[in-house]
C-alpha cells in the first residue's frame, strides 16, 4: 500500500466512524484547508440532496468560511463548530487545527432536520472522536 492509499484509508475509516456515532448523522466528509474532499461517508440507504459536484463546491466554501472564523479566535476563543439549519437538513462544520490554530482539515456534517440535540451530539460524540484521532489526522497533513 502506498502513502496515498494509506492516507485515503485513514480518512475513510474516520468518516465511517463519524457516521456510526448516531442515526441522525446523514453525511460526514473531511476536506483539507483548500476545500478538497479527502473522503466522505453517508448513512446507508440515504438519498443525497447534493450531487458530487455540488458537494465539492460546498467543501471549498466551508473551508473558506473556516479561515474567516479562525481569524476571530484571538478575541472570541477557540471555535468548536458552526452550524446551519435548512428545511431539509442541518449542517455543521468543525475545524481540525494544529496547536497554533492553523487549519488542516474541516469536518463537514449533515444531520436530519428534526435533530433536536445537535449541540450535544457534536460536543459529546463527534468532537471527542476528533480529539481521539486528531494526532493521526494531523500527521497526514501535507
Amino acid at each position: 500500500m502506498n502513502r496515498e492509499e494509506e492516507v485515503e484509508g485513514v480518512f475513510n475509516v474516520f468518516c465511517k466512524q463519524v457516521i456510526g456515532l448516531d442515526k441522525a448523522i446523514r453525511f460526514a466528509g473531511i476536506a483539507d484547508e483548500d476545500g478538497k474532499l479527502k473522503s466522505i461517508a453517508e448513512r446507508p440507504g440515504l438519498n443525497p440532496l447534493l450531487s458530487p459536484e455540488e458537494r465539492a463546491q460546498y467543501a471549498i466554501t466551508a473551508a473558506t468560511r473556516q479561515f474567516t472564523r479562525l481569524r476571530w479566535e484571538y478575541m472570541l476563543g477557540k471555535i468548536q463548530y458552526a452550524s446551519s439549519k435548512y428545511e431539509k437538513l442541518m449542517r455543521a462544520t468543525i475545524p481540525i487545527t494544529d496547536e497554533y490554530s492553523v487549519l488542516s482539515y474541516v469536518l463537514l456534517l449533515s444531520f436530519d432536520p428534526e435533530t433536536n440535540n445537535l449541540h450535544q451530539l457534536i460536543t459529546e460524540k463527534i468532537i471527542p472522536l476528533i480529539n481521539k484521532n486528531k494526532s493521526n489526522l494531523l500527521k497526514l497533513h501535507k
